[in-house]
């Protein structure tokens, strides 16, 4: 894709909660952009993220009370679709039915994984975006993730070049549950934490396993093999914390998803090389905080990532006490004893390269590496792992038949 270059980026937030400020931050490590405008359905949540572009001197921003108003703004060259899962697919009706009618001036849209809660919702996605002429990008941030990018570039060049490529891709991701009540209904979510974080386990790995320069379709899936598990919050003390945080939104003892769930799949690279990705992610997990871990093995070399293995560690006593908060690490869990910190926790978890390159492509014209056709992928991975797990199965590729597959979490009963 090519265009004419902009010398600045514009772009317009749709949603406004927790990853928004979270890509806003990492804006603060990303040339030639300007945040010019945010909708959200809460008044107080727009104004809110109009003061912090504010505070962090990223443009004039400007509250919408609707959508099509921000898409009509005649300051806005491009969306970030941040809202909840239940939400893009309708953001994107708007914004296809907008830009095919001449009322908006958008060339580019971005949305936050994982893009779909189904195949079906996927590809509907992918032809509105197409259909609209939109460059697109799929916003994956463990890709562009510092060690990742570091990490992936040594191992091709140094070990890959000269013992073979690498054939094993582990990822795993796990906190102690999500922020929102959203995330927590697996209707409204499309599933669990299998939907919500191993869509960027399969994805950092399947990147790792991809020779550089190689598109992302240059490896296939033949199968997967996945489990869902409820360990935690299904329990009666912590289905009654849930509901005591989040109301009746929230009802995991009747209504609840899994917090545990694990992946295996296997792929073929395009000379009939077997590689296999292991995912695991949980809800159940207590410790510092967020732990991400990837490791990636070959014929003679290993590479291996933790990010709560930090550099910079805090130990605060027992008499030091103060309100709880995430000041040290994402989902934080303790405000005592040894502590890791992440000094860049944008960065670090890939957030500002990813919005570097989408930035940078979408002013140029350019198509980025991570577009809807990857998020397409995830989801068909995703789904037969839900499906797996609800057979007991391997699921076999190409499966035709999970097209319109639902998760049984996802289901609405009654």
């Amino acid at each position: 894709m090519t265009g004419q270059t902009r010398q600045r980026l514009r772009i317009g937030f749709v949603g406004s909660g927790f990853i928004a400020h979270f890509h806003l931050r990492s804006m603060v490590g990303v040339r030639n952009v300007d945040v010019t405008g945010v909708y959200s359905r809460s008044a107080g949540k727009r104004q809110r993220f109009v003061d912090a572009v504010t505070e962090l001197g990223m443009g004039e921003c400007r509250g919408y009370a609707t959508l099509e108003d921000m898409l009509r703004a005649d300051d806005i060259d491009a969306v970030w679709i941040l809202s909840p899962n239940d939400t893009r697919l309708g953001v994107m009706r708007t914004l296809h039915a907008e830009v095919k009618a001449g009322r908006s001036k958008v060339v580019a849209v971005a949305c936050e994984k994982p893009l779909a809660r189904t195949i079906s919702e996927a590809r509907e996605m992918v032809r509105l975006v197409e259909d609209a002429g939109l460059n697109h990008g799929y916003l994956e941030n463990q890709v562009f993730a510092t060690p990742v990018s570091r990490g992936k570039e040594i191992v091709w060049r140094r070990a890959a070049s000269t013992t073979g490529r690498p054939y094993l891709a582990r990822a795993a991701e796990e906190h102690s549950g999500p922020h929102e009540p959203w995330f927590w209904q697996g209707d409204r979510q499309g599933g669990g934490v299998l939907s919500d974080m191993m869509c960027h386990s399969v994805e950092v790995a399947r990147h790792l396993l991809t020779a550089p320069g190689a598109p992302r379709d240059s490896l296939k899936v033949k199968s997967v093999n996945g489990t869902v598990a409820n360990l935690k919050w299904t329990r009666p003390h912590y289905a009654d914390q849930l509901a005591s945080r989040f109301g009746k939104e929230v009802d995991y003892r009747n209504r609840p998803s899994e917090d545990f769930a694990r992946g295996v799949v296997a792929l073929e690279d395009a000379d009939g090389n077997e590689l296999m990705i292991e995912a695991t992610t949980s809800w159940a997990y207590v410790g510092a905080g967020l732990r991400i871990q990837l490791e990636l093995l070959g014929p003679e070399y290993a590479m291996e990532f933790n990010s709560l293995a930090t550099g910079l560690k805090i130990f605060m006593s027992r008499a030091v006490t103060g309100a709880e908060g995430e000041d040290l690490v994402e989902k934080q869990n303790a405000e005592q004893g040894l502590m890791p910190v992440l000094e860049d926790e944008e960065g670090v978890y890939g957030y500002t390269g990813e919005n570097r390159h989408m930035v940078e492509c979408f002013r140029k014209g350019e198509t980025p590496i991570e577009t809807f056709h990857d998020g397409l992928a995830v989801v068909e991975i995703l789904m037969g792992l839900y499906r797996s797990a609800e057979t007991g199965e391997t699921v076999r590729f190409p499966a035709p038949e999970l097209e319109d597959y639902v998760p049984v979490v996802a289901r609405r009963h009654g």
